[in-house]
């Protein structure tokens, strides 16, 4: 089935030099330099579970526990390169949404094709909200699946006449407005 499809984006790691400043920015102090390298060097490239899966998986990077109304910010290390024309749209794995009512703190992440450019190399940060009002704590292992990218075509106005640049990362492209 998928050898049809669009073949328009490459998902690759960040540098480790990268992945360092961005885990360090996040994490400050809970790993040490050598537990950093080794959650760079097992960081798992996005993958459909299956030919007629949409979404490609992107997986923990660590393991995580989210209590209800608990928040965190995970670098995934991840950045993808995008033909022109074509968004990676993301979203929280719909079963942990279903079961922990589990969302991006943005609600759906967008990744621009010139976000591959930006400063820190294009790396994809999530923001995952525990909203369970259910008293339900959520814990994902190492390697779980836990939010879900997806490649939609889009297009722009015949009147568009756009000429900026990205420079910065995550945020920046509302500064030319």
């Amino acid at each position: 089935m998928s050898g049809n499809m669009n073949r328009i984006a490459k998902f690759e790691k960040v540098s480790w030099n990268q992945f360092y400043l961005d885990w360090r920015d996040t994490f400050n102090d809970y790993d040490t330099d050598k537990q950093i390298e080794e959650i760079y060097d097992n960081i798992k490239l996005p993958k459909r579970a299956t030919t007629g899966a949409a979404g490609y998986d992107f997986y923990t990077p660590v393991s995580l526990v989210l209590k209800p109304n608990q928040n965190v910010k995970i670098p995934t290390g991840i950045r993808v390169k995008i033909d022109d024309g074509w968004v990676l749209k993301c979203y929280s794995r719909s079963g942990l949404g279903f079961k922990y009512k589990l969302r991006l703190a943005n609600g759906t992440g967008i990744i621009d094709s010139d976000y591959y450019y930006a400063e820190n190399e294009g790396h994809i940060f999530a923001k995952l909200t525990n909203e369970s009002n259910e008293n339900k704590t959520l814990t994902l292992n190492r390697g779980d699946g836990f939010m879900q990218g997806i490649f939609v075509e889009y297009g722009i106005t015949v009147d568009d006449e756009v000429t900026e640049v990205r420079v910065g990362g995550i945020g920046s492209t509302s500064k030319n407005i």
